[in-house]
């Protein structure tokens, strides 16, 4: 190859040439740029999400391809990101994707030092065993001859990133209960 091919071939020079001098433009280009293709383009469909990590609400597209999520992106469309994402949103894909993904429900004995599988069935009946002692627990009838019927037992702390019907569902949850102490991190 020669040096003037050579020459030709150097970004600055392109970008000179071709008056392209932010180098956003075709001087940015290389050979290997051009055949290559997004991430994106195999995707069956593209679902509407909101990224988990924290109270921003920031908008995600979801690309899935044969029922798997193949990558996670900034929804332009969003009006509260504007298709950006910080680090933390950039990596959702790992969530459903990543090798550290568990697939079933572990548990740790009191005092245990070593995590255990426990299938669904029996992790549900001790939340709900360990709820219901909880609040029997903390159950107030009445303080100070006020009648409370109340429970300071269990409480609730809300993800930011539920819709409204999630929060509401939580909010009619907790109360049924008898908790008083029902909070959201949108609000913190």
């Amino acid at each position: 190859m020669g040096l003037t091919r050579r020459i030709r071939d150097w970004p600055v020079y392109r970008q000179l040439a071709e008056k392209d001098l932010t180098g956003r433009g075709a001087a940015a280009k290389s050979r290997i740029s051009l055949e290559l293709t997004p991430r994106t383009t195999g995707a069956d469909k593209v679902v509407k999400s909101v990224c988990p990590y924290c109270a921003v609400g920031c908008g995600q597209n979801v690309y899935v391809e044969n029922d798997k999520v193949t990558q996670i992106e900034g929804d332009p469309d969003s009006p509260v990101s504007r298709g950006r994402l910080c680090p933390k949103g950039s990596a959702s894909l790992q969530l459903t994707t990543g090798s550290a993904r568990q697939h079933q429900v572990l548990y740790r004995r009191p005092y245990g030092t070593e995590w255990e599988p426990l299938d669904l069935d029996t992790a549900m009946d001790m939340i709900a065993e360990r709820t219901i002692a909880a609040r029997a627990k903390g159950w107030q009838w009445e303080v100070d001859g006020a009648r409370t019927r109340r429970t300071l037992g269990i409480a609730s702390l809300g993800g930011a990133t539920l819709d409204n019907e999630e929060n509401y569902l939580i909010k009619k949850l907790f109360t049924a209960l008898g908790a008083v102490q029902i909070e959201n991190q949108a609000r913190i």
